[in-house]
């Protein structure tokens, strides 16, 4: 973690699979406060293409890539905005705690507790899967120039 990472006793890690992730519509690193990078991590899912943007569902034997950062309470807060979790209290999202393996820049593995936002299947329908479990590698194969999603 770099130097200006949120601050240790508030800060909370969090796991973004989707347009959160790094160059995507909603970049996380664009967001303020800056949260800090951590690394690379999968958990176990099934990802869901939903149009613009994806869904994660827990479980299972598949895994659903994405990348961990240290965020400060601020962040979150405009993470749970980003998701419908608050103010406007839908029920698409849920905010999850999950225990992670995050690869880190070094070679390392260290397990962390991260924030996961995980979708509700109530609102799966038909939506397919994305087989690869990586959004950014799905996005770039539909349609190499375009971010298309305004969510994560």
């Amino acid at each position: 973690m770099h130097q200006d990472s949120p601050t240790r006793a508030a800060s909370r890690h969090v796991f973004v699979y989707g347009t959160l992730r790094r160059g995507q519509a909603n970049d996380i690193m664009a967001l303020q406060p800056a949260p800090a990078w951590v690394g690379r991590a999968s958990v176990h899912g099934t990802l869901y293409d939903l149009g613009r943007y994806p869904g994660v569902v827990l479980g299972g034997t598949a895994l659903v890539r994405g990348e961990v950062y240290e965020i400060a309470p601020a962040l979150e807060e405009k993470l749970d905005e980003i998701e419908m979790i608050y103010p406007q209290q839908r029920d698409e999202y849920f905010k999850r705690e999950l225990s992670v393996a995050v690869a880190l820049d070094n070679g390392l593995v260290r397990w962390l507790n991260c924030l996961c936002y995980v979708y509700n299947p109530a609102y799966l329908g038909s939506a397919p899967v994305i087989a690869s479990g990586d959004w950014v590698e799905a996005e770039r194969l539909r349609s190499p120039n375009s971010p298309r999603n305004d969510r994560p």
